[in-house]
């Protein structure tokens, strides 16, 4: 159940109720140190927070109450833990959520606000959404990441961001404190807390259009190419829950798109330079994607064991032993897009073309550019891309 920072005072009585007849309350520490005359025996819930499933499933067959803040099922313990119980095992008993009770606290429609856990998450889940103008109120792990916080926006160019600090709302303990991320210096900031950000600055948005500039990701020269790539995403077209191979995915520009259009989207870039792996993770990191699951191998081989996806993309070591091996893989269903700037390549996919269909696409693009004291059309390689459905 929810519990505010006032203890259980002010519950609702079917709260008070669970609490009453519980034979075992499990919690937090300072969630069961607010608890006063209550008989039952306690659990203190371990860190990490899944070490504490099987000592909760040891329990079955008695009355027990679970305490955790707010509403479990926002950014919360909830899905943890129901997860693992059958039908009719649990009852949820939500109290107000810290988001809700940051924007009445601010005088904000929550609505129309980005809330984020990143209590457990980078801040860099945040980078997406940073735009002059943009709320956000976002959870943090302990009083020391409002600093973080603060030194992350800053360095990004963000740092006349007004910076909210909000500990323990709704408690006794409750404290509002406010700044610019730039100016931002608490030492005593005390747990729970919530951050809520009021995005300014100049630092460099994102667009929300596919197709981010080369500059955002860095590369040594093997990355899809802005539009390229726009033509990539289009024709993978990503949708909520489904899973994209990005093979050969040197700077893991088309994966780490794949993973923006949807928070509940997935990909697995696979990649045989050491070099480029490390350099394709930290892309994925800057840029909020630390879901991005990295696979260093060359493939087919490195695709052995892989769960099997709804889109792949061929970015590199196009080859017909590998499409072999990913037309075995793949499910029914699944969209395949590959691109080809060689003649062999090229011809390779019209053969896979001519035999299985799917879509063939040259794609010409040139720049103007300067010649001499004149400028000219500068073409780039075309581009020949096979999109097809398994």
């Amino acid at each position: 159940m929810g519990l505010g920072e006032d203890g259980p005072e002010g519950l609702p009585p079917a709260s008070l109720h669970a609490l009453a007849r519980a034979e075992v309350i499990a919690g937090a520490a300072r969630h069961l140190a607010l608890l006063r005359g209550c008989a039952a025996e306690r659990m203190e819930w371990p860190v990490p927070f899944a070490d504490g499933l099987p000592r909760l499933l040891a329990l079955r067959g008695r009355a027990v109450a679970m305490l955790a803040s707010g509403d479990p099922f926002w950014f919360g313990a909830g899905t943890t833990v129901t997860r693992a119980l059958g039908p009719g095992e649990w009852r949820a008993l939500p109290a107000p959520s810290t988001f809700g009770l940051a924007a009445a606290r601010l005088g904000w429609a929550v609505e129309t606000c980005v809330c984020l856990g990143l209590h457990a998450a980078p801040l860099a889940r945040l980078r997406r959404h940073l735009a002059p103008g943009v709320r956000a109120i976002v959870l943090l792990r302990d009083g020391a990441a409002v600093g973080d916080l603060a030194r992350w926006l800053t360095g990004l160019g963000f740092g006349a961001s007004r910076l909210h600090a909000l500990e323990a709302l709704g408690g006794p303990r409750e404290r509002v404190r406010s700044g610019t991320a730039g100016a931002m210096d608490l030492s005593d900031v005390s747990h729970p807390v919530a951050a809520a950000v009021e995005v300014a600055g100049t630092g460099a948005t994102l667009p929300w259009a596919v197709g981010l500039p080369d500059g955002v990701f860095a590369h040594d020269g093997q990355i899809t190419k802005r539009p390229v790539r726009a033509l990539t995403l289009s024709a993978l077209a990503p949708r909520p829950g489904e899973l994209l191979w990005d093979v050969g995915a040197g700077s893991g520009s088309v994966g780490i798109e794949w993973l923006l259009a949807h928070p509940a989207t997935r990909a697995i870039a696979v990649e045989a330079r050491p070099d480029r792996a490390a350099r394709l993770r930290a892309n994925a990191d800057a840029l909020g994607c630390d879901r991005l699951l990295l696979v260093e191998g060359a493939a087919p081989e490195a695709l052995e064991g892989l769960p099997p996806p709804q889109a792949v993309f061929v970015g590199g070591g196009l080859s017909e032993r590998l499409l072999l091996a990913l037309w075995e893989r793949m499910p029914e269903g699944a969209r395949l897009v590959a691109n080809a700037v060689t003649l062999e390549s090229e011809a390779l996919l019209a053969g896979w073309h001519a035999r299985t269909g799917g879509a063939l696409m040259r794609i010409e693009i040139a720049e103007a550019g300067s010649i001499g004291p004149r400028r000219g059309w500068k073409s780039a390689y075309p581009v020949v891309q096979w999109s097809v459905a398994r």
